[in-house]
């Protein structure tokens, strides 16, 4: 078996775990960091430190401002990130909202070296060249206000895109099912126990809950955001 063909039979292995994973988003199982579960999730062969990968992919990898299903965006160094930080976009939602299923992010349970699912992430660069972005922080269950510098996006081979493009549309289907198994559920258990006055404050809870996540995604101020934990 060639390389190419390993390589290729591990990503498919990969995404098909990936897409039995629950929707909660969080999964503890080992400890993962960032850079094996990026490229065994997109298959560029790239070693090293995460801070590595934008300068390694010259001449050997596709890179670009534009969010592709199946690329790995790469985040620049900071000063509490000294190491940088690769993950691998599972949707792209509009041209400056994506999401993306990466490791060793989040302390999730107190503990590091988990896999998150579906992360939103938001281009928040004056230019919108996703050279800024923000990232869902599961501990405070927000964006928070911390910006975080990017190189841009690293892509797959072609072959390596059709198969991520394939997965991800196999996992909206599957979310999609859930949902909408959940919400008929929901809806039979509130028409028995709700009065029609809990209901509309309901439908305006979730209204305003809304109203808020799409205020964040697009960069605007917030006066609920709250900082970031240090990571």
């Amino acid at each position: 078996m060639t390389k190419r063909t390993r390589t290729l039979w591990g990503s498919i292995a990969a995404a098909a775990m990936i897409s039995l994973m629950p929707v909660s988003g969080a999964v503890a199982d080992g400890y993962w960091q960032c850079v094996p579960f990026a490229r065994l999730m997109s298959g560029i062969q790239i070693f090293g430190d995460a801070r590595t990968w934008w300068s390694q992919a010259a001449g050997h990898y596709d890179t670009g401002s534009t969010p592709k299903i199946g690329s790995v965006l790469s985040f620049k160094p900071t000063g509490r990130m000294n190491l940088g930080h690769v993950a691998f976009v599972s949707q792209v939602l509009t041209d400056r909202v994506i999401q993306v299923t990466h490791a060793n992010w989040s302390v999730m349970n107190g503990t590091r070296g988990q896999v998150e699912q579906d992360v939103t992430v938001v281009d928040v660069s004056p230019a919108g060249d996703w050279t800024q972005v923000k990232v869902w922080y599961d501990p405070i269950r927000d964006l928070g206000t911390t910006v975080y510098p990017t190189h841009g996006f690293i892509y797959q081979n072609a072959q390596a895109t059709k198969i991520a493009v394939a997965t991800s549309k196999l996992a909206l289907a599957q979310d999609a099912a859930v949902s909408l198994a959940k919400s008929a559920a929901n809806q039979v258990a509130a028409s028995v126990r709700a009065s029609p006055l809990d209901i509309i404050n309901q439908a305006a809870d979730s209204t305003d809950r809304i109203a808020a996540l799409i205020a964040a995604a697009s960069g605007g101020p917030s006066e609920d955001d709250k900082p970031a934990a240090p990571r």
